[in-house]
């Protein structure tokens, strides 16, 4: 039998939880899940099961959102996220690491959290999720994929000021980034022979030098030497080009030298479905391609469709990672 998937609840204030019992509500048993949170802070009249190992998460699922409880101090008001919670939602993350890593869940998808929040709330140092996560699993460098049906695309740099882009880009990050990306896409979506197109930093990819040089000083050198190890790389290509239907039909994955430049295109596509992917983990984790909401938290407006299909996509990495490793 196929482990359940832990969940974690996310920012409790957020939508979060309306979303969880809404994706279990569409999905059932296939796959199992289980939410790690305070029951509390589920929909009024929402079908749960608490449980007490998730082993018993497919069984419980069949009657209600498996719920493993994990207390919160403070009573979570939608819209409005409380210091007081802060540490417990980073601890809930760490204790969903924990039961991936033991091997009591088979992989983890996050829901939605506010990094300010939890900045003010418990002195969160790190950027955000994915380097939580990276810290939590001893791994120096991860990677960000965003993925719907119709696109993949990798940022090479991610949460930093546009005005930094330039200087924090290096051929080490550059060639880090394709590589595990190549490996994950083997490993946990199983392309066997990956296909890489890549951005340039400048309009029309610098032309030829004339609208910048990072394209010919740094980034078609670190092409140039990853193409000598036999992985199929296009690139340096101007970014303005590379998304439209027949363009897409020409690599697996896309890798982007910053952050807008990467998700404007996917978020264009399929604003509703897109799931944040993070490579380079020891574990499996997806998530939701969206934040809190705290705007419309508690109205029950909001769409599960990235959750369900985070959830989803969870469950066929599982899958074809089984298949993939030896």
């Amino acid at each position: 039998m196929t482990l359940p998937i832990a969940l974690t609840c996310g920012d409790p204030s957020g939508i979060g939880p309306e979303l969880s019992v809404k994706a279990w509500q569409k999905l059932g048993t296939q796959p199992a899940f289980f939410w790690i949170g305070d029951p509390r802070h589920l929909p009024k009249g929402s079908a749960y099961v608490t449980i007490d190992d998730p082993s018993e998460a497919p069984d419980a699922a069949r009657q209600g959102l498996p719920v493993l409880a994990h207390p919160f101090p403070e009573l979570a008001m939608p819209g409005n996220p409380n210091p007081r919670n802060a540490q417990t939602i980073i601890n809930i993350i760490s204790r969903a690491v924990h039961l991936v890593q033991s091997g009591a869940a088979s992989a983890l998808c996050t829901a939605p959290i506010n990094k300010k929040a939890l900045q003010d709330g418990a002195g969160f140092s790190h950027p955000g999720h994915t380097e939580y996560l990276a810290a939590l699993a001893g791994v120096d460098r991860v990677v960000m994929m965003l993925a719907c049906d119709a696109l993949r695309v990798v940022p090479t740099t991610i949460h930093i000021p546009l005005q930094d882009v330039a200087q924090t880009l290096t051929a080490d990050l550059l060639r880090d980034t394709l590589r595990i990306t190549e490996a994950e896409l083997r490993r946990k979506f199983g392309v066997a022979r990956p296909r890489l197109a890549v951005a340039g930093l400048n309009p029309h990819a610098g032309e030829g030098g004339k609208i910048g040089l990072q394209e010919r000083d740094l980034i078609t050198p670190a092409l140039e030497s990853l193409r000598a190890e036999g992985m199929q790389i296009d690139g340096p290509l101007s970014a303005d080009t590379m998304f439209h239907a027949r363009a897409r039909q020409n690599y697996d994955a896309a890798i982007c030298m910053y952050h807008d430049q990467a998700l404007i295109p996917i978020k264009t596509l399929d604003f509703d479905h897109g799931v944040n992917v993070t490579l380079g983990l020891p574990f499996i984790r997806t998530s939701p391609d969206h934040g809190t909401a705290f705007d419309i938290a508690g109205r029950g407006i909001a769409r599960p469709s990235s959750l369900i299909k985070a959830l989803e996509m969870a469950a066929e990495m599982v899958r074809v990672t089984a298949l993939t490793t030896p």
